[in-house]
C-alpha cells in the first residue's frame, strides 16, 4: 500500500523554473546536428508494446545505417483487450532455457497494478510460473504518465532503490520511493503542464534525469536529486521543433550517452536520435531517421535488462 494515497498525495509541488524558450509551430521532425561523436553501431533499443487485445510484443530497433528493426515476438494473454492506460519500462531477466520473466508496473481501469509473467523460448507464457497483475492502489485515474526507475549502484555499499514517477494530467508529477511492500511519497513537481512526454536518461546515487519535450517544441532535461523534496533543475537542450512526439522512450548508448526514440501518433512514425552526454543548449544530438515500422498499438515502452546503468 502507498503510505500516502495515490492521486491524492498531500505531496509538496515544487515549481520547476525553466526559462520561457523561443519555439517554432513548425512540424518538422529535429535534424541532423554535426559534430557527433556518439557510436551507434552497436547501440539497440528493446522496445516493447502492448496491443489492443492485450497482448505483449518484443522487438530491436537497431541504430545501424540504416536502421533495421528486428523480428516481432508476441506473447498473447498477458493483459486484458484494451484494459492498460499506461505500463512503465520492464524489466526482462533470462532464466535459461530461453525464458524470461517480465516485470512493470501498469494503471488499468484507474488503479495501479504490479505486473508479471514468465516466457517460454518460444515466447509464449509459461503456465509453471505465475502471472501476476496485483493491485497496489486506485486513484489513478488522473495520471498521464508514469515510470519506474530501478537503481542498482556500482558500489555494493551504496543503497539500491525503486522510484515510481506519475505525472497528473495538469502537469504535476510526483515520486515515490519503495519502502518494504509499500511506497513512501518523496515530494512532488509542479510547472509541467506543457510537456509532452518524458523518459528517463540518467540515474546516480544523488539523482535522476529525464528528458522532455513540450507542445511548444522545446527540449529540455530535467533532474530530480533524489533527497526527499528536493529542488528540481531544468536546462533547455533546444528551443524548437520537438513539438510533434507524443512519446519518447531512450536507452543507454555508449559510455555517456542516449539512444533516444520520438514517436509520432498522428502520423504512426518514430524517428531515432543519438544523443550525446545531457548538457543544456550543449548537448549534441545526430538524427539517425525515420524508424522502418508503423506505431500502431495503444501502448510502447522500453523493455530493460536487469543490470540497467543509464548515464546520458
Amino acid at each position: 500500500m502507498f503510505r500516502k494515497t495515490v492521486g491524492l498525495a498531500s505531496a509538496a509541488v515544487l515549481a520547476l523554473g525553466l526559462g520561457a524558450a523561443a519555439a517554432s509551430s513548425a512540424q518538422a521532425k529535429p535534424t541532423a546536428q554535426s559534430g557527433t561523436t556518439a557510436t551507434t553501431a552497436a547501440c539497440a533499443l528493446r522496445l516493447g508494446s502492448v496491443t489492443a487485445n492485450g497482448a505483449f510484443t518484443s522487438r530491436m530497433i537497431n541504430a545501424a545505417a540504416p536502421i533495421t528493426v528486428g523480428g516481432v515476438r508476441g506473447t498473447a494473454g498477458v493483459f486484458p483487450a484494451n484494459g492498460v492506460q499506461h505500463i512503465s519500462t520492464v524489466v526482462g531477466r533470462p532464466l535459461g532455457g530461453g525464458e524470461e520473466s517480465r516485470s512493470g508496473l501498469t494503471v488499468m481501469s484507474g488503479a495501479l497494478y504490479s505486473s508479471s509473467f514468465v516466457v517460454d523460448s518460444e515466447s509464449q507464457i509459461d503456465p509453471h510460473y505465475p502471472h501476476n497483475n496485483l493491485r497496489i492502489g486506485g486513484g489513478w485515474a488522473n495520471y498521464r504518465f508514469i515510470e519506474q526507475s530501478i537503481h542498482r549502484p556500482a558500489d555494493a555499499g551504496s543503497p539500491a532503490r525503486t522510484t515510481l514517477y506519475g505525472q497528473q494530467t495538469n502537469g504535476v508529477m510526483n515520486r515515490w520511493v519503495a519502502d518494504g511492500t509499500s511506497w513512501r511519497s518523496t515530494g512532488g513537481v509542479g510547472g509541467l503542464s506543457t510537456v509532452k512526454s518524458m523518459t528517463l536518461i540518467n540515474r546516480t546515487d544523488t539523482s535522476e534525469t529525464f528528458i522532455a519535450n513540450t507542445r511548444a517544441g522545446t527540449l529540455l532535461t530535467v533532474t530530480w536529486p533524489t533527497k526527499y523534496n528536493a529542488v528540481t533543475t531544468g536546462k533547455t537542450v533546444r528551443s524548437s521543433t520537438w513539438q510533434g512526439f507524443e512519446q519518447l522512450i531512450a536507452t543507454k548508448c555508449g559510455t555517456n550517452g542516449t539512444l533516444l526514440l520520438g514517436i509520432d501518433r498522428d502520423t504512426k512514425s518514430g524517428y531515432l536520435y543519438a544523443v550525446g552526454h545531457a548538457n543544456g543548449a550543449s548537448t549534441v544530438i545526430k538524427s539517425l531517421g525515420k524508424v522502418p515500422l508503423t506505431f500502431s498499438d495503444p501502448q510502447y515502452f522500453r523493455i530493460a535488462p536487469q543490470s540497467d546503468p543509464l548515464n546520458g
